[in-house]
């Protein structure tokens, strides 16, 4: 989305939507308070730029200390839209556990579902880069646990990769979280539930050759896919590393 042109609220000066600092007194003026999309908003704004959701943000000042994996600053602990998360205030990253992501993830499924997939599943400007390399891989140690974190691809193709504690949740770097919103209200999970089912069948008919030959007396059982199977879809959605955020197919 083009950055917007607004007011500071602390000086007045003209800053874009897309800034985290005023050039000019230097006062905050982003953070995640988006119900919807979590996409980024001045600090006492009343409505998100990105979808006009109303903002819904509450801090919980007296909540544990967890730093930021990225800054190893405290992170703000928050509930945005009925979602407990924690936010950087330095990185504006958001660190965000199972079963928040997982809460998040379904309710935006069920509204793309509502919505009938109107929203066209975006494609980048350029070729995605889903094998980061190896140079360039950082590894981030769980706000929780302090273990490094695997990097995946968010569903196998987000093409938004993500930071993951198999145990304990997902770390989001500056707005990550709400291209993973857009991805999902988009039918991205729908496409990512297709590729399960197809790569399950190659497997299954790599298997079956294996197994038997050409020329041996076999029976062909045909395709291996059952529409009353059950597909571990977010498992594919974090990766085989990832959080495992089970929804079950309906037949």
């Amino acid at each position: 989305m083009p950055a917007e042109t607004l007011k500071c609220p602390s000086c007045g000066a003209t800053v874009s939507t897309d800034a985290a600092v005023c050039e000019h007194c230097g006062a905050r003026l982003a953070t995640v308070a988006c119900p919807k999309c979590f996409g980024m908003m001045f600090i006492g704004e009343q409505f998100c730029p990105h979808c006009g959701a109303k903002a819904d943000r509450v801090e919980l000042p007296d909540a544990k200390p967890e730093l930021c994996p990225r800054c190893r600053v405290v992170m703000n602990a928050v509930v945005i839209g009925g979602s407990p998360l924690r936010e950087c205030p330095h990185c504006e990253g958001i660190w965000a556990d199972t079963a928040a992501l997982e809460k998040i993830c379904e309710d935006r499924e069920k509204q793309s579902a509502v919505l009938g997939m109107a929203l066209p599943l975006a494609k980048p400007a350029e070729a995605p880069q889903d094998v980061e390399p190896i140079e360039s891989i950082h590894y981030i140690p769980c706000p929780v646990c302090g273990e490094l974190m695997n990097r995946v691809n968010f569903a196998q193709c987000s093409h938004v990769i993500v930071d993951v504690c198999t145990k304990h949740g997902t770390w989001f770097d500056r707005d990550e979280l709400r291209r993973i919103v857009e991805f999902i209200q988009s039918g991205g999970m729908m496409q990512a539930r297709a590729q399960e089912i197809a790569d399950e069948e190659r497997r299954q008919r790599a298997l079956q050759a294996l197994e038997n030959p050409p020329g041996s007396a076999c029976l062909d059982f045909g395709s291996s896919y059952s529409p009353g199977r059950n597909y571990d879809i977010w498992g594919t959605a974090i990766g085989a590393a990832g959080v495992v955020l089970r929804l079950m197919m309906s037949r």
